[in-house]
C-alpha cells in the first residue's frame, strides 16, 4: 500500500498515512483540538531497487561473477586477436590451397 503525505491547512501539522489507492482522501486533521481540513501533499515517493536477473547486466553482481566475467573477457580478447590472425591466415591459406588444388585436379 502506498504512503501519502498530508498537511493540515489550519495548524500546519504534517503526517503520513498508509492507504489503498481506492480509499478516499483524508479530510480531517488528526491533531487533538484541531478541526482543520487536510490536503494531500505531493510526495517524492520511495526509492526502490530492482534486484534479480533480467534488469541490467552490471547491477548487483557478486564478486565471483565479476571475476569470472573479467577472465572471460580477457580470454575472449586474447582469443579474438589470435583467432583474427589465424582466420586471416586460414583464409589466405585456404585460398592458396584451393587455388593449388584446382590446377592439380584439372591437370591429371
Amino acid at each position: 500500500m502506498p504512503t501519502y503525505d498530508y498537511e493540515c491547512t489550519k495548524c500546519g501539522h504534517q503526517f503520513e498515512a498508509r492507504q489503498s489507492m481506492k480509499d478516499p482522501h483524508l479530510t480531517d486533521c488528526p491533531q487533538a483540538g484541531c478541526p482543520g481540513p487536510v490536503k494531500r501533499r505531493i510526495g517524492a515517493g520511495a526509492g526502490f531497487i530492482f534486484k534479480g536477473s533480467g534488469f541490467y547486466i552490471t547491477d548487483y553482481r557478486s564478486d565471483s561473477y565479476k571475476a569470472a566475467a573479467k577472465q572471460d573477457s580477457q580470454a575472449a580478447s586474447s582469443g579474438s586477436s589470435s583467432s583474427g590472425s589465424s582466420s586471416s591466415a586460414g583464409s589466405s591459406g585456404q585460398s592458396s590451397s584451393a587455388g593449388a588444388a584446382k590446377p592439380a585436379a584439372t591437370s591429371p
